[in-house]
């Protein structure tokens, strides 16, 4: 059943929009595939398959350090507080050019963008063993090196924000970024288990070197396939884009749903970075003697499909007649509230097989936020997303770095694993309700840009 926009009282103006919400979005729909900015289906398709490879490798090359950090720590002699330290590197450098890649695509597309951060952070990547060799300093260098990763990587999901919002249809947007997503999964399920076979086979450095390369290839590729000669591919030609001079952010940070949405971003990545920079110490640690492919592996092999289901799902029931809203919140609901209560299940002993299946499940559900906050940017201001999303996504990295470097403090101290879970679970549930309450569908840049606003 179709919303009707309400006044916006708080932005200091009365808005009056003349149309449902869902009539407003079948004729936004009905007129796309007239925007010259958008990508013929054969061009999206193609681009679609790069860019779920491309999303695959840029998570390899970021959980490169995760599943090497326990022979590190033992070559090097690091502490878990200085373990800590060189995994929470890259959040420091993510912070720093998210706005920045965000703006940048949402001026003059993001293709060049993304190929530019491939090939810097695929270089790092390779180039990483050889620093940890230059001198004796190697948790400062290994930090530093971490937050050029994340400086490079930082520019990288704006840029899909930004091309999502620019170049499909909006009807196609979902299966896109859980396509994405999904790359994601992929990435880390292939570098858990190649990951951990290198480890046990050559060493550790080899990990590095091999993402760096194959990272490498991907941006080669793109280059040679989609880029090369392709003058006008970043050239912005939409009305709706060309005649936005500039965001209006004091406007748009006062509206609740916007922060609703950037809350629970923020509270979704950090805990989704701690498990991530974590989850491989806890396994070796409590469990020494299993296999390293398995709890590096199965948990990723549930989120690959559990993002392609996430995507159809979302679209399913939009179609069924629930509001956009609804289903963003259903979506982060099963992403945030389900994946917090197994999580929170690792607090209690638990066998190895146990503990697998509890972090495959929570993996499974948490990737469904790819259709729930993720998505939301795009519904409420898809003028802006790249630069919006790449706000949220700093103070998401700021948080992931502020919690997954507690984290280590926590395990250090306490030697358990009970405080860390909780804290985990306790940023979730604030997270989700904040969005529940707060979160929206509506447009917010209509309410600035729209000839139908009334002042």
């Amino acid at each position: 059943m179709a919303d009707k926009a309400p006044s916006d009282a708080k932005s200091g103006c009365n808005v009056f929009l003349l149309e449902p919400e869902n009539l407003s979005r079948d004729r936004a729909a009905a007129e796309e595939p007239e925007d010259p900015n958008r990508w013929p289906r054969h061009l999206a398709r193609k681009w679609t398959l790069a860019l779920f490879f491309g999303t695959c490798l840029l998570y390899c090359a970021r959980m490169a350090m995760p599943i090497c950090a326990v022979s590190m720590a033992t070559t090097f002699h690091w502490t878990k507080i200085e373990t800590g330290l060189v995994l929470g590197g890259f959040f420091w450098g993510y912070c720093l050019t998210q706005i920045l890649g965000g703006y940048i695509s949402d001026k003059v597309g993001g293709e060049q963008i993304l190929f530019l951060s491939a090939v810097s952070w695929s270089l790092i990547t390779a180039a990483t063993p050889l620093l940890a060799h230059l001198g004796s300093h190697t948790v400062a260098l290994m930090t530093g090196a971490r937050f050029l990763m994340g400086m490079l990587q930082g520019v990288f999901f704006p840029s899909l924000a930004s091309l999502c919002s620019q170049r499909v249809l909006e009807r196609e947007r979902a299966i896109l970024m859980s396509t994405l997503n999904s790359g994601c999964s992929l990435g880390t399920l292939l570098l858990g288990g190649f990951g951990s076979m290198l480890l046990v086979n050559h060493s550790w450095e080899a990990v590095f070197y091999c993402t760096g390369v194959l990272s490498g290839l991907w941006a080669l590729t793109v280059w040679l396939c989609f880029l090369k000669g392709n003058v006008s591919v970043s050239r912005m030609q939409s009305t709706e884009y060309s005649q936005r001079t500039s965001t209006p952010w004091l406007i748009l940070l006062k509206n609740s749903s916007v922060w609703a949405m950037i809350i629970a971003h923020m509270c979704a990545c950090s805990t989704g970075y701690t498990l991530l920079s974590w989850l491989p110490t806890y396994f070796e640690e409590t469990f020494p003697h299993a296999s390293k492919l398995v709890f590096n592996v199965f948990p990723w092999l549930v989120a690959v499909p559990s993002a392609f289901l996430g995507g159809y799902l979302s679209n399913y029931l939009i179609t069924q007649g629930y509001s956009v809203a609804s289903v963003r919140k259903i979506m982060q609901s099963l992403a945030m509230g389900g994946s917090s209560m197994f999580i929170m299940l690792l607090s209690r002993p638990v066998t190895f097989s146990s503990a697998v299946t509890l972090v495959s499940v929570a993996m499974g559900m948490s990737i469904l936020s790819s259709c729930g906050v993720s998505l939301n940017v795009q519904d409420l201001t898809p003028t802006c997303a790249g630069a919006l999303y790449g706000f949220m996504n700093m103070l998401g990295a700021f948080m992931g770095l502020v919690l997954v470097s507690l984290s280590g403090y926590l395990i250090d101290v306490t030697l358990s694993w009970t405080t860390v879970f909780a804290v985990i679970v306790l940023v979730n549930s604030t997270g989700l309700f904040v969005f529940l309450v707060f979160g929206d569908a509506r447009r917010v840049d209509l309410h600035v840009y729209s000839p139908l606003i009334v002042i």
